[in-house]
């Protein structure tokens, strides 16, 4: 069997796994997050009257308490009903915040099947990074960080990123991300951003395909993954955390250790002998000598524990993470790669090892509270915990950037896997090996809702029968021509990604995409829309020189510019690009670029969509259909407005 007939072999068996979908997913998500609310409902009536116990019994104690002070001949039964009055307040305390714990749990999981829900109904697009309070339309799902909208990652120097929306709100990004940790938000970026090397895509992707199958119906898995550890959204800080463990330790030897260890311990012995004996000279004295030997060692304890500082609750969620690959049986191979990657150290996992570290982290929080410094000054227990920090760092530090990248790459395999659960329709792509092909049946924008996107075809290149290199679409405004580059362009970077694509079918080969779609002028840059345009035509041109086949979108291209420069900068730009392999479209409302594909044989053509006027109004069909547009709607827009325009 032949590499290519392996690969597709491959995709073919991802395409069957995946079509055995079980239940509807809007249907598992409302049933589930309903047992979740009767539940939440009942145990919030439990926790309010265990809240009104404790609140009975600490005046009992109140009243047990003055009986004693002031009642001496009934003092020995006054103060055994306190002792039990206490005891009982202590178990109270501890199952009201079992209790607490619950509750906040349960509603993250609700959090977490209104999210999905929220994506299912199209309401996901509404979810801002407002402080407080929650999104419209989303019936109490929280609001959601800019990391998670992958804002930070867009650029507009990349050749599709802003074209294609794959960032902010209502962007790609925004809907398929469910990473938690910066790590997987990342990965996911990286994904939709840069494909693989093209001598290794096609096994890369399909590696990706069949893990993100076996992931997509373990929902129990993804609600697990997006609950554990802490209520943490803001993800793990990997580059600070994976410095600090790669770094030098800053305490080369034990001895400042037994040193501050011995002062401690002096300093607590003349606490005792000023209780005992009155001797306060001693406790000044070794006071003032420890606050000097603190502010000494200050600036190395900071040092110590820079990138780790800022973890403390990040770290539960690390642990939580980790845990869940630790212990999943997995089939697919890159999944299994994953915990292999997870190398420990003796008998401790990562899991157990990242938690022992976070209970460290959070017992050096406390170094922050005004009292608990104070003392620490004398006490130097932020010391003796960064030595058991470093000690920690020698044994697993330099494992922690290894450990960060399985995470991420298992929250971007997690993330695809749920986007396609949630959408049973959607296929995996097929994957050929060669030149420039791409075969895109019944395909639409994947962010356009499901039940009213409408569908179109289109063949590519090796795919097609002429190897037609070029389409220049024509039509009116408003008739769907730069949804559609925008769809093609999402599904191909999705397909790219590991994902599946919203289409009946897809074939395609290695592509570079490259889009002029949402150029504008910059008035701060002093740049005018035209050369911003030729700035973007130069990044798409440039890309056509690589290895790879470039797939070019572009959108009223050079528009910024009169009708013969336009024409004549257009018919060059295309035959360069398909002179050097690639293939695309070119989308115009100026007929005159219609005359370009005649000039290319067979490996040109013209297509367009358009628009028919019903009662007066304007409609639309969003269907791609062969040849010119033979309408043109401009003036119908004006008048539909109030312009009142003759002709």
């Amino acid at each position: 069997m032949s590499g290519k007939q392996a690969v597709q072999q491959a995709s073919i068996k991802v395409l069957e796994r995946s079509a055995n979908r079980s239940s509807d997913p809007a249907t598992e998500y409302r049933q589930r997050l309903a047992k979740l609310e009767r539940s939440a409902a009942i145990d919030r009536r439990r926790e309010s009257v265990v809240a009104r116990l404790k609140l009975g019994d600490g005046v009992l104690i109140a009243l047990l308490a003055g009986g004693v002070v002031f009642r001496p001949g009934r003092q020995g039964v006054l103060s055994g009903a306190l002792l039990l009055a206490v005891v009982w307040l202590v178990v109270l305390i501890v199952l009201h915040e079992k209790m607490i714990r619950s509750i906040a749990l349960r509603e993250r999981i609700a959090d977490f099947y209104r999210r999905g829900l929220a994506r299912l109904d199209g309401s996901w697009s509404a979810l801002r990074s407002t402080p407080g309070g929650n999104a419209k339309g989303t019936r109490g799902a929280k609001a959601i960080s800019a990391f998670e909208t992958g804002e930070p990652f867009s650029s507009v120097d990349h050749p599709y990123a802003e074209d294609l929306d794959l960032f902010g709100h209502g962007s790609l990004f925004h809907l398929l991300c469910t990473a938690r940790t910066k790590s997987g938000q990342a990965t996911l970026a990286k994904w939709l951003l840069f494909p693989s090397p093209v001598e290794a895509r096609v096994a890369e992707v399909v590696a990706r395909q069949h893990a993100a199958a076996e992931l997509a119906d373990d929902l129990d898995l993804r609600q697990a993954l997006a609950t554990a550890g802490e209520d943490v959204r803001a993800g793990v800080h990997a580059d600070g955390l994976a410095a600090w463990g790669e770094s030098v330790a800053v305490w080369r030897s034990s001895g400042i250790r037994v040193l501050t260890g011995v002062l401690a311990a002096a300093w607590i012995a003349s606490v005792v002998a000023w209780a005992t004996w009155g001797t306060g000279e001693a406790v000044l004295l070794m006071s003032l000598l420890n606050y000097g030997v603190s502010f000494w060692l200050n600036r190395r304890l900071n040092a110590s524990l820079e990138g780790l500082d800022q973890a403390s609750k990040e770290l539960t969620v690390l642990a939580g993470l980790l845990g869940l690959i630790e212990t999943g049986a997995f089939k697919a191979e890159r999944l299994k790669q994953l915990q292999q990657a997870l190398d420990g150290a003796g008998s401790e996992t990562p899991s157990a090892a990242i938690a022992r570290l976070a209970k460290t982290v959070n017992l050096l929080d406390g170094r922050h509270n005004l009292l608990m410094k104070t003392l620490d000054l004398c006490l130097f227990w932020s010391i003796q915990l960064s030595f058991v920090a470093e000690g920690w760092k020698k044994r697993f530090g330099p494992r922690v950037r290894g450990w960060l990248e399985v995470v991420g790459e298992f929250e971007a395999l997690e993330a695809l896997a749920g986007y396609a659960y949630e959408h049973p329709a959607d296929v995996w792509p097929e994957f050929v090996q060669g030149g420039a092909s791409l075969e895109a049946e019944g395909f639409a924008h994947p962010l356009l809702a499901e039940a009213t996107a409408i569908r179109n075809d289109l063949t590519l290149g090796a795919a097609s029968a002429q190897d037609l290199r070029l389409v220049v679409i024509s039509g009116p405004n408003m008739a769907g021509k730069s949804t559609f580059l925008r769809g093609l362009g999402v599904n191909v970077v999705l397909a790219q990604a590991g994902a599946p694509v919203r289409a009946r079918r897809m074939r395609l080969s290695p592509l570079e995409v490259g889009a002029s779609i949402s150029v504008q002028d910059s008035l701060g840059s002093g740049i005018s829309r035209f050369y911003a345009e030729i700035r973007r035509v130069k990044v798409v041109s440039d890309l056509a020189d690589g290895a790879v086949p470039v797939l070019y979108l572009l959108d009223e291209v050079l528009s910024g510019t009169n009708s013969h420069d336009r024409f004549t900068g257009t018919a060059w730009l295309v035959k360069s690009l398909v002179g050097r392999g690639a293939v695309g479209i070119v989308t115009t409302h100026d007929l005159a670029l219609t005359a370009i594909p005649g000039t290319m044989g067979e490996r040109g053509v013209n297509c367009h969509f358009e628009d028919t006027i019903v009662d007066g109004r304007l409609s639309f069909d969003y269907r791609l259909s062969p040849g010119v547009v033979q309408t043109s709607n401009a003036l119908e827009l004006m008048r539909s407005i109030g312009l009142k325009v003759d002709g």
